[in-house]
C-alpha cells in the first residue's frame, strides 16, 4: 500500500463502521473484511510450526475466521478500526484453539505436549506487538495506539509482497522468536547466512515502508 491508500483505506472502515454504510451497505462487509487478509494470515502463520501447517493452513484459518466475522458483524459494537482489529484477533485465536483441539482430540499427542491452548491466545497478541515492533514506534498515546493498528495492516501487506525466503526469515525471526540458529536448522541454510538473509529481508522492508512515508 502506499500511504494514500492507506489513508483511503481508514476512511473506508471508519465510514462503514461508523457510518450509515454500516446498515445500508451490508454487502460491503465482505469487500472491507478482504483487506485484512494478510494481516490475519502473517498473525495465524506466526502460531503453526510445520508439523501444524500440514494438519491445517494459516489460509483455511483466515477464511473461517472471515466467514464467521461476516457472519457475526451485527454483535460488533465498536466504531474504530482498532476495535475492529481486536475483534478479528479474537476469533482467529478460537479458531486456531478450535483447530489444535480437534487434532489433540484426534490422537496427535505430541501437539497437545507442545502447544497449550494459553500458548495460542498468548501467541497471537505477542505476535501483533512483535509486528509492532517492526514499526520502531514507541508511542504510547492513544492516538498514537489507533495509527500504529492501522500501520500494521500496511506492513503485513508489505511482508505478502517480499519474496518468500525474506517474508519467512522476519516470520520465524520476529513473530516466532526463533534464534538464528534454530532458522538456519529449519531453513537448510548456515547461520551466517541466515544472518545476512535477515539483514536483507528488514533492509528491504524498512525501505519500502520508509518510501512511502509510513515509517
Amino acid at each position: 500500500m502506499m500511504e494514500a491508500d492507506v489513508n483511503d483505506v481508514t476512511e473506508r472502515v471508519q465510514c462503514f463502521l461508523g457510518g450509515g454504510l454500516r446498515n445500508a451497505d451490508p454487502e460491503g462487509l465482505g469487500g472491507i473484511l478482504q483487506l485484512y487478509w494478510n494481516y490475519l494470515h502473517l498473525l495465524a502463520e506466526a502460531q503453526l510450526d510445520r508439523r501444524l501447517r500440514v494438519r491445517f493452513s494459516p489460509s483455511d484459518l483466515v477464511q473461517e475466521t472471515l466467514l464467521e466475522a461476516h457472519r457475526d458483524f451485527p454483535q460488533f459494537r465498536g466504531t474504530t478500526e482498532a476495535e475492529f482489529l481486536s475483534w478479528l484477533r479474537q476469533i482467529l485465536i478460537h479458531n486456531l484453539i478450535v483447530a489444535v483441539r480437534r487434532h489433540v482430540e484426534a490422537g496427535k499427542r505430541d501437539i497437545r505436549r507442545e502447544v497449550s491452548l494459553e500458548q495460542i491466545r498468548a501467541g497471537v497478541d505477542t505476535s501483533a506487538l512483535s509486528l509492532a515492533g517492526l514499526l520502531e514506534q514507541r508511542g504510547t498515546s492513544p492516538s498514537a495506539r489507533i495509527q500504529r493498528e492501522e500501520l500494521l495492516v500496511a506492513l503485513a501487506d508489505h511482508l505478502a509482497s517480499l519474496p518468500p525466503d525474506y517474508r519467512q526469515v522476519i516470520v520465524l525471526r520476529h513473530l516466532q522468536g526463533r534464534s538464528f540458529a534454530e532458522i538456519a536448522v529449519q531453513m537448510e541454510r548456515n547461520e551466517g547466512a541466515v544472518r545476512m538473509l535477515w539483514l536483507r529481508a528488514i533492509g528491504q522492508l524498512r525501505t519500502k515502508f520508509s518510501e512511502r512515508g509510513l515509517s
